[in-house]
């Protein structure tokens, strides 16, 4: 698809950077096989995402602009709401980053103003969306400031919608009757274009590219355990299972707390942490929970971390406990890359990605992840060592990130490639 600019004189002078905004003057392209690529223009990529936090679909989009061939391609960074902690981490790889400067939950037409001058500055050949908000605006954004190709890209799947903003709500009905104006709509998981497609997505082009993880640095610590239970206070001896999930109806924190009490009455040294956005002391609803699962000093409330490189292999099972919407769940493919074995809820593509090297149970039944996890700590610390292992080997086989960076460049060539229909 070929989108034909439009002259606005209120877009036509150059803007400054926008407030909030990291960039950089030049980006590297010379390397030591640079004679060999010099005089190729370099594929420019501009990727709209609503924010820059520590979730799965920032994770993924920051690993991937930094791991990029920067002979053959060009990455720009652009969020709509002010840079979180992952802009940090992009910048220092060279890529600039500009921000919108939205506030959360506030419509602002200025936004679509700013994100337009911002594309026309750096003139992609392609507009790389993350995430349902990104989606429409950059559906609007790309004919107005001249864009040749617009991609989706989806990170969910059989979303509870009504969990949300009335706003949020209405965007998936919205999206599929829109979703014919994207070249393509990328999905990181099966289920994740099984439920949009019978939302009544129906794109030109689907693309499936499953995450990938950097095994080099998430990877197995013999002396993780003892570090992170000496810097707890907790047991050395303890039985340790996390939950690395923020704070959200998704998740289902309540499930995992009601697992924990079940469990906690059989196993007098397990404990339980609680790592991500809002999993942190003080939260009434949190605090509730714990109080009726009697879980009273059994449960350590982290909040969000930005070292799980070190946090993961730590642990003796990491849970996952959603109960709807999981694409592909960035923290199983990151535990499992640390040797560490995992239980999750039946979501997205998660029995897919953890197959019998862990074990799968349905959503939203405390007893049968209470049983998952047992059933893992009956096979003793050998067998939980034996059985982590081969999940790494799983992951560096099928999921490692140059291989899944490679699928991204691929796919960003052949979209530029292929005539406009």
């Amino acid at each position: 698809m070929t989108f034909q600019p439009l002259t606005l004189p209120f877009l036509a002078r150059k803007d400054p950077v926008l407030p909030g905004t990291a960039s950089v003057d030049a980006f590297p392209l010379e390397s030591a096989d640079a004679g060999r690529d010099r005089g190729r223009t370099p594929i420019t990529i501009a990727h709209l995402i609503t924010g820059l936090e520590s979730g799965g679909a920032e994770a993924m989009l920051a690993r991937l602009v930094s791991a990029m061939d920067g002979r053959r391609f060009r990455n720009v960074v652009i969020c709509m709401t002010h840079p979180g902690p992952l802009a940090d981490t992009i910048v220092a790889g060279g890529i600039p980053v500009y921000s919108l400067g939205l506030r959360r939950g506030r419509a602002d037409p200025r936004a679509l103003v700013k994100l337009v001058a911002t594309l026309r500055r750096e003139a992609p050949m392609v507009l790389q969306t993350w995430l349902y908000h990104a989606d429409l605006l950059g559906a609007l954004a790309a004919p107005l400031a001249g864009v040749a190709r617009l991609a989706w890209n989806l990170r969910c799947s059989n979303m509870d919608m009504r969990q949300y903003g009335r706003v949020s709500r209405l965007l998936p009905s919205i999206l599929a009757r829109l979703s014919r104006l994207p070249d393509a709509v990328m999905v990181n998981s099966e289920a994740g274009l099984g439920a949009h497609a019978r939302h009544g997505y129906r794109p030109r082009r689907w693309e499936v590219i499953p995450n990938g993880f950097d095994v080099d640095r998430f990877r197995p610590d013999p002396d993780a355990a003892m570090q992170l239970r000496a810097t707890l206070g907790l047991p050395f001896d303890c039985v340790l299972i996390g939950l690395p999930a923020r704070f959200d109806p998704m998740k289902d924190h309540a499930t995992f707390l009601a697992a924990a009490g079940e469990l906690a009455q059989e196993v007098p040294n397990v404990r339980f942490l609680l790592v991500g956005r809002g999993a942190e002391p003080g939260i009434p609803a949190l605090d509730a929970l714990i109080a009726l699962y009697g879980l009273a000093g059994r449960v350590v409330m982290l909040g969000e971390r930005h070292d799980m490189d070190r946090i993961l292999p730590a642990l003796d099972i990491v849970a996952l406990s959603s109960a709807f919407g999981e694409g592909f769940p960035n923290v199983l493919g990151e535990a499992m890359a640390c040797g560490v074995p995992c239980a999750t809820t039946d979501v997205g593509d998660a029995a897919r990605i953890v197959g019998r090297l862990g074990r799968v149970v349905p959503p939203r039944s405390p007893s049968a992840l209470a049983a998952a996890w047992r059933s893992i700590l009956q096979l003793g610390p050998d067998g939980r060592r034996q059985l982590g292992e081969t999940a790494r080997r799983h992951i560096e086989e099928s999921y490692a990130l140059p291989a899944i960076v490679r699928r991204y460049e691929n796919f960003y060539v052949d979209l530029v490639e292929t005539p406009a229909a």
